[in-house]
C-alpha cells in the first residue's frame, strides 16, 4: 500500500483571533494531522484543529527555555516524511519576521513537499483596527515597517526621516527608539501610539507625542505590541467610527497635529497646523451597546464532546471563549444490571433521570435490546434539570414531573406521588454521584433500583488551548456545570503544572486561578469548589447553563 504523501503548510494565524483566520487557513487546520505552533498564537486556534491532531507547541518566550530552531526544523521534516499534513502554524504572516527561510530550506532539502499561505500581519492590521491610516497624501506618502528586536543593528539617521514608522516587538526598547528618532532630528512632539493585543478583546492604546508616551507606559508591559508613529497617529479620532475607547489615554487634541500643505509646497518643513481649516467633524455617531461579556476571556469545562450551546451563549455576549474537556463520558462497566431492568420495566411505578447522559445511555440500551419507549406504558417519568427535561422531549417524550428548582433535594420535596411501596429506576452514573437522593427517596419508603448507566472519568491530558490559557495567566473566567468537572479540573492542571514544582498541588492551581473569577452553576457544584478552591464568585440564581451564562453578565455589568 502507497503511503501517503506528507506536506507542510506554513500558515499565518494573522492577529490571533479566529475572525481574522483567512478561509485556506482555517480550511487546512480542520484537516491537520500535526501541529506546530508558537507561542503568540492564541489558544482559540487550537481548538480548530481534529481532536486527533498531535500538538506541538514550540514557541519561543522571553526569558524562558525556547524549542530550537535546528529542532523545529527537525520535527516539520520528521512528520512529513511520515506522510502527515503538517501546518506550521505562526502568528502574523509567515514571512513577517516569520524565520520562515531556516524551515523551507530544511524542507527542501529534504524534498518535502511545502505550501505558504499568507496572513494577516500586525503591522497592517493593527493601526488600521485602531483607526490609523498608514498612508494619506499630505501627512504619510510612505511607511516603514521594521523590528526593534535589535535596536542596535537599525539606522536610525535614515528612520527618523520617513513619515510613517511602524514598529513590531520594540515594547521592551520603547526608550530607546523615543531617545534614537529625537537625537537624530525627530520633533518630541511627533504623535505615537502604542496598541498592544491588536484586534483581541484585549486591545489597549495608549497616545501620546515622543515626548511623554514614557510616562504612559513605564511598568507596563508592552506585548505584544505594535507602535505606529507619525502625524498620521492624530487622524485615528476622525477616522475612527465613534465608539467606547476601553483602557486608552490620549494626551492630545489630534486637531492640533494636523498639517496643511500648498500645491507646489510640499517639504515637511513648511507643514503649519491647521486646526482652523479643517472642517469641524460630524456629530457624534449613538454609541453602540458594549456587549457585556466583551473583554472576558472565558473557559469552559465540559464534557468530551458534549455540545458547545453555552460556549455559543458566552460568545454572542462578547465572551472570547475557551472550551476544556474535563469529563469523557461512556459505557458502564457492565450491561448486566441495567439490561435487567429493562427486561422489567412493567414493575416500576417510576424512572427517575437526573442528566441528559442518563437518558441518552438509558434509551439506546432500550433499542439495543429491541425495544422502544412503549415498554414505559405505565410507568411515569421524573426528571431533574431543564436541559434534562429538554433532552426526554427532544425525545417525544414528556416527562411527568419536573421539580420546582433543578436539583435533586427540590424532587424529593416536592414529589408528587405517594412514594411508600413505590418501585423506582433510577439509571445513574456508576460512580462518584451524590447519594441523597437515593437515601431520601428510601426514608420515604420507596424502593429503589440504582443501575449504572454510564461512566464519568478524567480525560487523560489538558487541552492545549486550555493548557496555554491557564499557563499565560489570560483567564478572567472559568465556569463549572458539575462537581466532577471542578474534581477532575484539579486533577489534570494540579499533574500538568506541579511536575516542576515541590509544593502543594492544590496550591499550584490556585496560584493559576489567582484573580480568576470561579463560577457555578449551582450549591452542589459551589460546595465542591469551595473545598477545593476555597471560594466561589459567581453562582447561578437559576441553576440552568442559562442561568449561569445570566450570573456571568451581572457580574461582569457590576464588576
Amino acid at each position: 500500500m502507497t503511503q501517503q504523501k506528507g506536506k507542510v503548510y506554513l500558515i499565518g494565524a494573522g492577529l490571533g483571533d479566529v475572525a481574522y483566520l483567512t478561509v485556506k487557513a482555517d480550511h487546512l487546520l480542520a484537516i491537520a494531522q500535526v501541529l506546530v505552533y508558537d507561542a503568540l498564537v492564541d489558544a482559540q486556534l487550537l481548538q480548530c484543529v481534529p481532536p486527533d491532531c498531535l500538538k506541538l507547541d514550540v514557541g519561543k518566550r522571553g526569558g524562558k527555555p525556547s524549542t530550537p530552531q535546528a529542532e523545529i526544523n527537525k520535527l516539520l521534516v520528521k512528520y512529513c516524511q511520515q506522510g502527515k499534513q503538517v501546518v506550521r502554524l505562526k502568528s502574523g504572516d509567515p514571512f513577517i519576521f516569520g524565520r520562515c527561510s531556516s524551515e523551507i530550506e530544511a524542507l527542501k532539502a529534504s524534498n518535502c513537499d511545502f505550501e505558504v499561505v499568507p496572513g494577516i500581519s500586525s503591522a497592517l492590521a493593527a493601526p488600521l483596527l485602531a483607526g490609523i491610516p498608514l498612508t494619506d497624501p499630505v501627512l504619510s506618502r510612505c511607511f516603514a515597517v521594521f523590528t526593534a528586536h535589535e535596536p542596535d543593528a537599525l539606522n536610525w539617521e535614515a528612520l527618523s526621516r520617513l513619515d510613517t514608522l511602524v514598529i513590531l516587538m520594540g515594547g521592551r526598547h520603547l526608550p530607546e527608539i523615543v531617545n534614537q528618532l529625537v537625537e537624530y532630528g525627530r520633533s518630541p512632539h511627533t504623535p505615537i501610539a502604542i496598541i498592544r493585543w491588536a484586534g483581541t478583546p484585549n486591545q489597549q492604546i495608549w497616545t501620546a507625542q515622543l515626548n511623554n508616551i514614557l510616562e504612559q507606559t513605564t511598568g507596563l508591559s508592552l506585548s505584544p505590541v505594535v507602535i505606529v508613529i507619525g502625524e498620521v497617529v492624530g487622524l485615528r479620532k476622525y477616522l475612527q467610527p465613534e465608539k467606547i475607547y476601553l483602557n486608552e489615554i490620549t494626551r492630545q487634541d489630534p486637531r492640533e497635529r494636523y498639517s496643511q500643505v500648498e500645491p507646489g509646497n510640499e517639504s515637511t518643513s513648511t507643514r503649519q497646523p491647521m486646526s482652523s481649516n479643517l472642517p469641524s467633524p460630524p456629530p457624534p455617531l449613538p454609541l453602540s451597546p458594549r456587549l457585556p461579556l466583551a473583554g472576558k476571556t472565558i473557559l469552559v469545562t465540559r464534557s468530551l464532546g458534549q455540545s458547545s450551546q453555552f460556549s455559543d451563549r458566552l460568545t454572542a455576549s462578547g465572551a472570547t471563549v475557551i472550551e476544556m474537556p474535563t469529563l469523557e463520558i461512556g459505557p458502564p462497566s457492565s450491561w448486566e444490571a441495567l439490561d435487567n431492568a429493562i427486561a422489567h420495566l412493567s414493575d416500576f411505578n417510576w424512572l427517575i433521570l437526573t442528566s441528559t447522559n442518563a437518558i441518552d445511555y438509558f434509551f439506546e440500551r432500550l433499542t439495543s435490546q429491541g425495544k422502544d419507549v412503549r415498554a414505559l406504558a405505565g410507568v411515569k417519568i421524573a426528571v431533574v434539570g431543564e436541559k434534562t427535561a429538554q433532552c426526554l422531549k427532544q425525545r417525544c417524550i414528556q416527562p411527568d414531573f419536573i421539580p420546582p428548582n433543578f436539583v435533586a433535594d427540590s424532587l424529593v420535596e416536592n414529589f408528587p406521588d405517594e412514594l411508600s411501596g413505590k418501585k423506582v429506576l433510577f439509571p445513574r452514573v456508576e460512580s462518584g454521584g451524590r447519594e441523597v437522593l437515593v437515601k431520601e427517596l428510601t426514608a420515604k419508603g420507596a424502593e429503589v433500583i440504582e443501575i449504572a448507566a454510564y461512566q464519568s472519568c478524567c480525560p487523560s491530558s489538558i487541552s492545549p488551548a486550555a493548557e496555554l490559557a491557564i499557563q499565560n495567566h489570560a483567564l478572567d473566567v472559568i465556569t463549572f456545570a458539575s462537581s466532577k468537572t471542578v474534581q477532575f479540573f484539579c486533577q489534570l492542571t494540579a499533574s500538568k503544572f506541579s511536575q516542576n514544582s515541590d509544593g502543594n498541588q492544590l496550591s499550584v492551581v490556585a496560584n493559576y486561578l489567582n484573580g480568576v473569577c470561579i463560577a457555578s452553576i449551582g450549591p452542589q457544584t459551589s460546595k465542591t469548589c469551595h473545598t477545593l478552591f476555597g471560594r466561589v464568585d459567581v453562582e447561578a440564581e437559576e441553576y440552568t447553563l442559562d442561568g449561569l451564562t445570566q450570573a456571568l453578565i451581572k457580574w461582569a455589568t457590576n464588576s
